[in-house]
Order: C-alpha cells, then sequence, then structure tokens
C-alpha cells in the first residue's frame, strides 16, 4: 500500500463509517426528539441538550467524520465520488435546517441525515467490495 495515508487509519476506516453513521444518527435524534422532550421534561430541555452550540458540535462531528472516512474510502479503495456527493448534500440541507421553515424542519433534519447515513453505508459496501476485487 503506497499512501500519504497512516496505515492505522487506513485500517481503521470501516469504524469511521461506522462512527459517522452513529453521530449522524444521535444528531437526527436529538433534533427529532427535542421537540417531545421539552414538553415532557422541562429540566432536559433547559440545559445543554437544548442549547444550538450543543446541536452544532454533534453536526459538526458527523460531518468531518463523514469527510474523513469518504475520503480515505474514495482515495484509498473505490474511487467513487456520489458517496461525497450525497454527504456534501445532506450536510448542507442538515446545517440548513430552516431553509423550509420551522414547521418543515423534522422532515428537512430526516433527510439531511439519511443522505449522510447513505453515504457512510454506500462508502462501507463499496470499501469492502474493493478490497475483494482484483482491479484495487
Amino acid at each position: 500500500m503506497s499512501s500519504d495515508i497512516p496505515t492505522i487509519i487506513v485500517k481503521n476506516n470501516g469504524k469511521l463509517d461506522r462512527l459517522g453513521v452513529w453521530l449522524a444518527s444521535l444528531c437526527a435524534l436529538h433534533c427529532l426528539l427535542l421537540p417531545i422532550l421539552i414538553p415532557l421534561a422541562p429540566l432536559i430541555a433547559s440545559s445543554f441538550v437544548a442549547d444550538a452550540w450543543f446541536e452544532r458540535v454533534i453536526l459538526s462531528g458527523s460531518i468531518l467524520v463523514g469527510f474523513a472516512a469518504l475520503f480515505i474510502g474514495f482515495y484509498q479503495y473505490h474511487r467513487q465520488l456520489y458517496p461525497i456527493y450525497s454527504l456534501v448534500l445532506g450536510a448542507l440541507i442538515y446545517w440548513n435546517k430552516h431553509m423550509f421553515g420551522e414547521a418543515y424542519e423534522p422532515v428537512t433534519i430526516a433527510v439531511g441525515a439519511l443522505l449522510i447515513i447513505i453515504a457512510h453505508v454506500t462508502n462501507l459496501r463499496l470499501c469492502k467490495k474493493c478490497k475483494t476485487c482484483e482491479t484495487c
């Protein structure tokens, strides 16, 4: 393997994708469940979970892990750009969840998170497929 990417990162690329799926899912659950939790648990709603910084940290972490995992998958294994396109589109939708108004925010969040998750799952499959093929 002649690569500029450290071997430990390349070997753990699947773990990065799985972490990215978890982070995107956690962020989506946070955003979707918060409106339900606010009336039910005022103490939780007034804590750090309801703060905008918490949401941005989770989302930023999800996007950074996503780019790392997808870049490694692209560079090291499959050379397919469509998982990266899915991640970018999902991140843009997710980050701009207010674009269609507050009423559609849960749908916008779900679409953005789903695109990020699809990007990771696709990357996992492409990397796994390429690791077993003779052309790589």
